[in-house]
């Protein structure tokens, strides 16, 4: 088998309750047929539209002959540095597939305007922008983020005298607005199949374009999906897609947070993609499975809540000796190619028993539209309610600062999460200066004794954003920003790659806040340097 998916203690008890209604209603089956029914009446319409996946592998081989004859060309003009410009769906997959293949893919998918400025300036042995082709990935062709990059690269080539049609590479949905405008620019465009979803993308144009463009062997990988697609499909309990939806969907009372740990495998940040799909698609109508991504020494871990289910990604069978030693775990293992296909189907499975449609996200609109509001009409920003060590503190509730320490604060906000919560951070600044900031994680997730999450701001709003509005109404919530000088304009728009971030951030916080979530806000001016401050408050 290309997948396999072993479980032990309760999980497997789980599973053989699930699993015989799932046989018995065709779901895996259904599935692949296109039966747009399995999710009830209220999502048939839009699952309907939005089953093309199923069909993905075979959509995309006529592709890679495309995308090869178009690195080949890059290759011969001396272009041998790409750059994604998208975010959430559009870009997660590409840099898991370029990590593991282990060939160098720049991913841009933050507006912070350091992260931005080191995108275009690149580096002296990649040979920087004069050897740079960007890819602009964005499925609505109406992405602020990606739309923001775009520009600020084609003002760059310009200033050097290089034509950007060149040098920018579109993939997006038929008739965006995207396409009409890249088309006139005389840009390359490839056209995704339109009843695919972002989060669902990663084995068509949008996955496999960037990632084959540096140098990723994208054949193997559709030939690895293809070689899983009969596993998944048939109706009988041996079905990985099933037995993967049963043990982190099913239950009662049901563990609603699935901590995800790398323990071994060769693929390379797989937990992140698998994190952003699962959020998005089950993350609604108050309910939703919030992944939790963990390292082997995480202090989840070693005692995990009642609430939250492990699941180990592992590269063989030889690790499965592990289950003797940790029960009532989940361990899976495969290749890439069948990683992507049986998480997909298992995801769209859990959907049906969660009872939600896992092909929309009503409420990733709704900080964006927040964010457009702030840029529109620039706002005072509000004073702190104290600064200490260089960083500003802004709380949704002035009971969270009355110790006036960052210590205080933390403590404060852990103090708000229910027995059933968990805590997001949310850090939008510019991890390529301080990746360490992940690091918090850990100390945060001891400090509360509760799940906790990281995301880098803005991309998870395409991601576990949907979960933070739509899931259940029980997280905290921490939010990162930098200050500083460092600011890029935004070409022919009227706000800057600083504005806009911050617009995000605020934009994402007034719908928590409005929401009931509390929120604690931490403006580092120098973040290199008070990130240290933090370490200290959350040990």
């Amino acid at each position: 088998m290309s997948f396999e998916i072993h479980v032990s203690g309760q999980v497997k008890d789980v599973v053989a309750a699930a699993l015989p209604d799932l046989v018995n209603s065709l779901v895996a089956s259904g599935i692949t047929s296109g039966d747009s029914d399995l999710w009830g009446p209220d999502a048939a319409a839009d699952a309907a539209r939005r089953l093309g996946w199923v069909q993905a592998v075979s959509v995309s081989r006529p592709l890679v002959a495309e995308i090869v004859a178009l690195r080949a060309d890059l290759l011969a003009r001396g272009v041998t540095r790409v750059v994604l410009a998208g975010t959430g769906g559009s870009s997660l997959a590409s840099e898991v597939i370029a990590a593991t293949a282990g060939v160098p893919l720049v991913v841009l998918d933050s507006t912070a305007p350091g992260q931005v400025l080191a995108a275009i300036d690149g580096d002296a042995e990649s040979g920087g922008l004069t050897r740079t082709v960007l890819v602009v990935s964005s499925k609505s062709g109406s992405t602020t983020e990606t739309d923001s990059a775009r520009r600020a690269f084609e003002a760059a080539w310009s200033d050097i005298g290089i034509d950007p049609a060149e040098r920018i590479i579109v993939v997006t949905d038929p008739g965006s607005p995207l396409e009409a405008s890249a088309l006139t620019a005389g840009y390359r465009v490839f056209t995704a199949d339109p009843t695919v979803g972002g989060a669902y993308s990663a084995l068509t144009a949008f996955g496999l374009v960037p990632a084959g463009l540096a140098g990723a062997d994208i054949s193997e990988l559709l030939d690895e999906a293809e070689a899983t697609l009969l596993e998944v499909a048939i109706d009988d309990h041996r079905n990985p897609a099933l037995i993967l939806a049963a043990s982190i969907a099913g239950g009662t009372p049901r563990r609603d947070k699935l901590g995800l740990v790398t323990d071994g495998t060769h693929i390379v940040g797989l937990s992140n993609w698998i994190e952003q799909l699962v959020a998005e698609s089950t993350g609604k109508d108050g309910t939703g499975i919030l992944p939790v991504v963990l390292l082997p020494v995480s202090p989840e871990v070693d005692e995990p809540p009642s609430d939250l289910q492990i699941l180990r990604l592992v590269d063989d069978a030889t690790h499965f000796r592990i289950l003797e030693q940790h029960p009532d775990e989940i361990l899976v293992s495969g290749s890439l190619g069948a990683q992507l296909v049986v998480w997909q189907y298992a995801t769209a499975i859990a959907g049906r028993l969660l009872g939600v449609d896992p092909f929309d996200q009503p409420d990733i609109e709704s900080a964006e539209d927040a964010a457009r509001s702030f840029l529109d009409s620039r706002p005072v920003i509000m004073s702190p309610a104290f600064a200490v060590d260089g960083v500003e503190v802004r709380v949704s509730d002035h009971a969270l600062a009355t110790t006036a320490t960052l210590s205080g604060v933390l403590d404060a906000l852990c103090e708000r999460i229910g027995s059933d919560g968990y805590v997001a951070i949310q850090a939008y600044v510019n991890r390529s200066a301080v990746p360490q900031l992940s690091g918090l994680r850990e100390l945060v997730a001891a400090k509360a004794g509760r799940p906790t999450t990281f995301g880098w701001g803005p991309r998870f709003l395409h991601s576990t954003g949907q979960y933070h509005k739509g899931g259940p109404g029980t997280g905290v919530f921490l939010q990162i920003l930098e200050g500083g000088d460092v600011d890029l304009e935004v070409p022919g728009r009227p706000f800057t790659f600083g504005q806009l971030i911050a617009a995000q951030a605020a934009g994402d916080a007034k719908v928590l806040v409005a929401l009931g979530r509390p929120v604690v806000t931490l403006t580092l001016t120098d973040p290199v340097t008070e990130v240290l401050s933090l370490f200290e408050a959350a040990q």
